[in-house]
């Protein structure tokens, strides 16, 4: 591809990446500031965007993201094996429990649930399918970094240096991959209010038939009915499960 023709591309494709909970539409000034394109490059970028059904015009003449998002999640969602290994399972650990269960995937250095299966008495979560996770916080997260090849594991290191600090983890990289490392010979993780107050989590890993992590599948519940679980059970009726998903994904 020529150069120049991708570096618009990738620009056009920037504008998808302006979308967040605090920013649900744009007017094209505004993405041709953030961007930092003339306007009438915008409009181009926009006009290409609308006519793929990726954005629209809402009704205060903003642009905001389109419907075809919604086909692609339904995509998505059909074409993830991984979910339709995991699906069966999960509705057997919310009967077992009573908890609800989460399937969680790393992609790239976000953390993202994908499915939530709900239980009668489902927590209360900020964080659901699509919107991204703090990366050191949590059940999920920490199982899947913990199982990470070592390399990988440091490269995060070195690029989330604030984040790390932040959620108050060992600041040196041998003290930080001996944390991990701790949590992959356990097999799991459990976390206390330590993503949300009220809600505790216990991890396990899910891997691919290489033995490389997928991500993680998780019993999420109210701390004070979490509290009631001998959590060496629990932990071993998750580990099991988890098995059993890799085995099949195998």
């Amino acid at each position: 591809m020529d150069p120049k023709a991708q570096s618009s591309l990738e620009r056009m494709l920037a504008v998808l990446d302006l979308f967040s909970e605090e920013h649900l539409s744009w007017t094209p000034e505004d993405i041709a500031a953030q961007l930092q394109v003339s306007l009438p490059t915008t409009y181009r970028y926009v006009k290409l965007l609308v006519d793929s059904g990726l954005l629209q015009k809402d009704l205060n003449q903003k642009y905001s993201l389109g419907s075809r998002i919604i086909t692609l999640d339904h995509l998505l969602r059909t074409g993830d094996v991984m979910l339709s290994h995991c699906e069966a399972r999960m509705k057997d650990l919310v009967d077992r429990t009573g908890f609800d269960c989460v399937i969680t995937r790393l992609y790239g250095n976000k953390v993202i649930d994908t499915h939530r299966q709900h239980s009668s008495s489902p927590a209360l979560l900020r964080y659901g399918r699509g919107r991204p996770r703090p990366l050191f916080l949590g059940a999920a997260p920490k199982v899947i970094l913990a199982h990470l090849p070592a390399y990988s594991l440091q490269k995060i290191f070195n690029e989330q240096s604030q984040s790390i600090q932040q959620a108050n983890l060992p600041s040196d990289w041998k003290a930080f991959r001996r944390y991990f490392t701790t949590i992959r010979k356990a097999g799991y993780y459990f976390s206390n209010g330590e993503l949300e107050p009220n809600v505790s989590a216990m991890a396990c890993p899910i891997h691919d038939k290489e033995g490389l992590i997928l991500g993680a599948i998780s019993l999420v519940a109210h701390v004070d009915r979490m509290q009631m679980i001998q959590a060496d059970k629990l932990a071993a009726l998750l580990k099991n499960s988890a098995q059993e998903i890799n085995e099949n994904l195998n």
